[in-house]
């Protein structure tokens, strides 16, 4: 893994990390669930360091066509999740609790922006993240470790859609969700209501 690649990817997963201090409301919990749903950002900066310094053995080899391709999308996704992080920050006009507290209900629906194509944006980038460092990293720990935030950023969409169809939004919320992809945008024509 060349330094800029790493150095992108790390700054990538720093951006993600410093949501809480810039934009998520202040009044949330750090508690069990946030860390297991946040532990994985954390230990893939890790990953990435000990395969910068070739303490994890890749399962490709440096140099190669297949290095050099992988590297090149991994560049690609790690643009596109900074991207996507800012564009969905300036789509808020009202910062989210942190991590979607219990006890957090929804004031506005934002269906513009990014949210115009997917429902959960933040997520997108977190994936984008994520899939930008198991390229970068090729190892089965960082694919492992990959999964796992991929299945907790599932569940945790699923529960916030269950409290949004549940909430005073449910209403507006339900044919936006029929319209929408949750982590990838659905194609064809956008209507905006």
């Amino acid at each position: 893994m060349n330094n800029t690649l790493l150095l992108m990817v790390i700054l990538n997963f720093g951006l993600i990390g410093a949501l809480p201090l810039v934009f998520f409301r202040r009044d949330g919990v750090y508690n069990l669930a946030w860390l297991a749903t946040a532990a994985p950002f954390f230990i893939m900066v890790g990953l990435l360091l000990l395969g910068r310094f070739e303490m994890l053995n890749p399962v490709i080899e440096a140099g190669s066509t297949l290095a050099i391709v992988t590297q090149t999308i991994a560049t690609g996704c790690a643009a596109l999740s900074i991207l996507l992080l800012g564009l969905t920050i300036g789509a808020h006009r009202i910062p989210l609790a942190l991590w979607h507290q219990h006890n957090d209900a929804p004031v506005e629906l934002v269906t513009w922006g990014p949210y115009a194509r997917m429902r959960h944006p933040f997520y997108s980038s977190f994936l984008l993240a994520f899939t930008a460092a198991i390229l970068a990293c090729p190892h089965p720990a960082s694919l492992l470790l990959t999964l796992y935030a991929s299945a907790a950023l599932t569940l945790t969409a699923r529960r916030e859609e269950r409290r949004l169809l549940d909430s005073s939004l449910g209403s507006q919320y339900a044919p936006y969700l029929q319209k929408t992809g949750r982590f990838l945008p659905r194609l064809g024509v956008v209507r905006h209501g």
